[in-house]
C-alpha cells in the first residue's frame, strides 16, 4: 500500500488487527474485555488506514485500536505516534486518513485541510482529555507544589536551583536539595508544548513573555524527542524538570506536582481533577467543527488547571470511500460510552458528557 510505505519509512507505530488481538493478554495497560468492545450498531470497516500525529494519545490509541480489531476482524489501523505538528502536516498531504493533535487547527492548517479534504472543512474533534503533568526528578523533593509564576521562572532558566527561596515559599518544611534544575522540553513540534506554554503565557504572562507554539520558544534546558524521549531523558536526569502527558508520568512512575489553580488551592493530577477543567471549556468552532477554548485560570474547586484536549481531526465530507467509512466508524467507537471509558485507567481523562454528546453528533455527521 502506496501510503503504507511511506508511514512506515517514518517510523509508524503499527497496530493492525491481527496483531492487535495477540497482544491484547500481555498489554500492560491492564487489558481489554469482551464489555468493552464497540456497541453492535457499529458498521465496522473492513480495510487498512494510515493515521498519524499525537504522541500524547499513543496509549489511547492502541488500546482503542485493539478493541475495535476484537469487533471488526480485518480492521488495520497503521497510528504513526510523530508528533500533533508531523500528524498535520501528513493529513493535509493526504498521506493518513485522519490526525491526532493536542491543539485545534491553525488558520494556515485549516486552510490547507480544506483542500485536502475537497474542498470540505476539516473538524476538530476532542476526543482524548490528556491531563498535562509537571514532572520531576529530585531527591528529597516528595509531593512538589508549584504556581504558574514560579513554574514560568524555572522554564524561561530564572529560577536555576531546587533550593531557591520561590520554590521554598511554596513547600513548606520541605527540604530542598540545593542540586541544578535541568529542564526538559520537547524537540519536536508537539501540541503538548503548545498548551503548556499557552498555560504560562495565560496564566504567567509577565515571567513567560513567548507566545504559545508547538515548537519550544527557548533555548533553556535540553530537548527530547517525543513523549517517549522525554520520560527517557526525566527519568535518568538528576534535577530534571519537564512536562508530559499524565499517561507517560504514571507508565514511567514518574513524580507529578501539585499546581496551583485559579481557586488558590495546590490541585493534584489525576483524571477527575483535570476533567473538572475541561467541564468549564467553551466550543469555539462552529457547526461541527469543535475546537476548545480552556480556562487556564479556572476557579473550579479541585481543579487541575494544565490540561490538553487530543482531537481527531477529519473531513467531515470528502474523504474515499472505504477510508471514510473506516472514521466515522472508528470515531464513533472511541466517542461512544464504552470506548471513553477505558481512558480513565490509561492515565486520561474521558470527555465530559456535555461535549461529548457534541462529538458524537459530529461524529454521525461524517460522510
Amino acid at each position: 500500500m502506496k501510503n503504507g510505505s511511506r508511514l512506515a519509512a517514518l517510523g509508524g507505530v503499527v497496530v493492525a488487527g491481527a496483531l492487535a488481538l495477540s497482544a491484547c493478554g500481555s498489554d500492560n495497560n491492564g487489558g481489554t474485555s469482551a464489555s468493552n468492545a464497540p456497541a453492535g450498531d457499529i458498521d465496522c470497516a473492513k480495510t487498512t488506514v494510515n493515521a498519524a500525529g499525537s504522541s500524547a494519545q499513543k496509549n489511547a490509541i492502541e488500546e482503542w485500536s485493539k478493541i475495535y480489531a476484537q469487533k471488526c476482524a480485518g480492521a488495520n489501523l497503521n497510528y504513526n505516534a510523530n508528533g500533533s505538528g508531523a500528524g498535520i502536516q501528513n493529513f493535509n498531504q493526504k498521506q493518513v486518513a485522519f490526525a491526532g493533535s493536542d491543539s485545534a487547527l491553525k488558520p494556515e492548517e485549516a486552510t490547507a485541510a480544506k483542500a485536502r479534504c475537497a474542498g470540505n472543512a476539516a473538524l476538530n474533534l476532542p476526543m482524548v482529555v490528556g491531563p498535562i503533568a509537571v514532572v520531576y526528578n529530585v531527591k528529597g523533593a516528595d509531593g512538589l507544589q508549584l504556581d504558574a509564576e514560579t513554574t514560568a521562572k524555572i522554564f524561561s532558566g530564572k529560577i536555576k536551583t531546587w533550593n531557591d527561596p520561590a520554590i521554598a515559599k511554596l513547600n513548606d518544611g520541605v527540604k530542598l536539595p540545593s542540586t541544578p534544575i535541568k529542564p526538559i522540553y520537547r524537540s519536536d513540534e508537539s501540541g503538548t508544548t503548545d498548551n503548556f506554554t499557552k498555560y504560562l503565557n495565560t496564566v504567567a504572562p509577565a515571567v513567560w513573555t513567548w507566545e504559545h507554539a508547538k515548537k519550544w520558544p527557548n533555548g533553556t534546558g535540553q530537548g527530547a524527542a517525543k513523549s517517549d524521549g522525554v520520560t527517557t531523558q526525566v527519568k535518568s536526569t538528576d534535577g530534571a524538570i519537564s512536562y508530559v502527558e499524565m499517561s507517560y508520568a504514571t507508565q514511567n512512575q514518574l513524580a507529578t506536582a501539585k499546581i496551583k489553580n485559579g481557586a488558590g488551592e495546590f490541585a493534584a493530577l489525576s483524571p477527575e481533577s483535570a476533567s473538572k477543567t475541561i467541564e468549564g471549556a467553551k466550543v469555539k468552532g462552529t457547526g461541527n467543527d469543535l475546537a476548545l477554548d480552556i480556562d487556564y485560570k479556572t476557579t473550579t474547586a479541585g481543579a487541575y488547571p494544565i490540561v490538553l484536549v487530543t482531537y481527531e481531526i477529519a473531513c467531515e465530507k470528502g474523504l474515499d470511500g472505504d477510508q471514510g467509512k473506516f472514521v466515522k466508524s472508528f470515531l464513533t467507537y472511541t466517542s461512544s460510552a464504552d470506548g471513553q471509558k477505558i481512558l480513565t485507567n490509561l492515565g486520561y481523562a474521558p470527555v465530559p458528557a456535555a461535549v461529548l454528546t457534541k462529538v458524537q453528533a459530529s461524529v454521525k455527521a461524517l460522510s
